[in-house]
């Protein structure tokens, strides 16, 4: 392969673009897959802002690919970096975009038209311990998302099930369901070719967010650990994923995020046994919040930058209610000295076994 400015070239006739994000990956890996007669197949073109606009124009005139030769745009998830610009390419190629139907009913349960999310996730949020001088913060944060997925698209053609096969590049491509970090995520894996089209199911390097969300899957790592262990049987497969560089050895990387996901669990055991219930800020009883949690765990710098904040929180609480549901801590709700529901975690006597 060669490397020219921010574009790949495979040897396999694959072209990586590494679409520029204004958060702290940087960028995320859109993929140009080949068809027949010249036409193209756009993988997670990215999310819509004007400098995302700028580079796709520049970046496939440097190509020579117009609009038209692309016939088809895949998601595999719904997250902004992903499927932001979906609705804006099917305006310029009149391309139909495939992904899960989960995936699509979660894009518009979030960014809908009635979208009542952003203040379910803060009022959620807030019953975790977010303090109320930061609901601002978040909320600004969760309107700004808005611009960086419209239009949606309208021609979306839902892709066959987990376990089913979908033709794409001269390929048969076998679909591998992913949860914990998006509802509905789908891999595309081809076993003769020895290649897995992972999106963030599986990342070299950083570990994929695990993606909590209120009146959603109530155990998102759990959802997340047995998908990487499903996901296993892809064995040394190069894997393509949706950030960072491409990496040989899938399955070797998998368990490497299972042992990651082991150790957090005991750390966040551990600090439950360390807490001090006398050491609580506003007196609403013992146990530990989950952003009380999340400051132990990441920092306080977080609360100047709502977008990693609203991901530690959700990570957290992915982790806590699993360590809840192992038996490895205790939930607890009760109510703050303003009367407001509170959610709290404690060890359990099964741990301290």
């Amino acid at each position: 392969m060669r490397e020219q400015a921010a574009v790949t070239r495979h040897e396999n006739g694959w072209i990586r673009a590494k679409v520029p994000v204004p958060f702290s990956l940087k960028w995320v890996n859109a993929y140009l897959l080949p068809e027949e007669g010249g036409a193209w197949t756009l993988i997670d073109p990215g999310l819509r802002s004007a400098d995302t606009e700028a580079f796709w124009e520049e970046t496939l005139k440097s190509l020579g690919i117009r609009w038209g030769d692309i016939r088809r745009i895949v998601l595999t998830h719904h997250h902004p970096d992903h499927y932001g610009l979906s609705g804006w390419f099917q305006e310029r190629t009149g391309a139909p975009v495939h992904l899960s139907m989960t995936a699509r009913r979660y894009a518009m349960r979030l960014w809908g038209e009635r979208e009542t999310f952003s203040g379910e996730l803060i009022a959620a949020f807030r019953e975790h311990g977010l303090p109320e001088e930061l609901t601002e913060g978040m909320r600004g944060h969760l309107r700004g998302v808005f611009g960086q997925v419209l239009p949606h698209p309208e021609d979306v053609r839902p892709l066959p099930p987990a376990g089913e096969r979908f033709e794409m590049a001269g390929r048969s491509w076998e679909l591998i369901g992913g949860e914990g970090h998006a509802p509905g995520h789908i891999s595309f894996y081809d076993p003769e070719a020895g290649v897995v089209l992972c999106g963030d199911q599986v990342l070299p390097d950083i570990t994929p967010n695990i993606g909590w969300m209120p009146d959603a899957d109530p155990d998102p790592l759990g959802s997340y650990l047995a998908s990487l262990r499903e996901m296993r049987r892809v064995g040394e497969a190069y894997a393509y994923p949706g950030h960072r560089d491409p990496f040989p050895n899938a399955s070797e990387r998998i368990s490497r995020l299972l042992e990651h996901h082991d150790r957090r669990l005991l750390r966040m055991r551990e600090l439950l046994g360390d807490r001090d219930p006398a050491s609580k800020a506003d007196g609403a009883g013992e146990g530990t919040t989950s952003f009380e949690m999340c400051e132990l765990l990441f920092g306080k710098r977080l609360r100047g930058n709502p977008h990693n904040l609203r991901f530690a929180m959700a990570e957290t609480i992915a982790h806590l209610e699993r360590l809840t549901l192992a038996g490895g801590a205790v939930r607890t709700e009760g109510r703050d000295p303003d009367g407001r529901r509170v959610v709290r975690y404690g060890p359990s006597e099964q741990a301290a076994e």
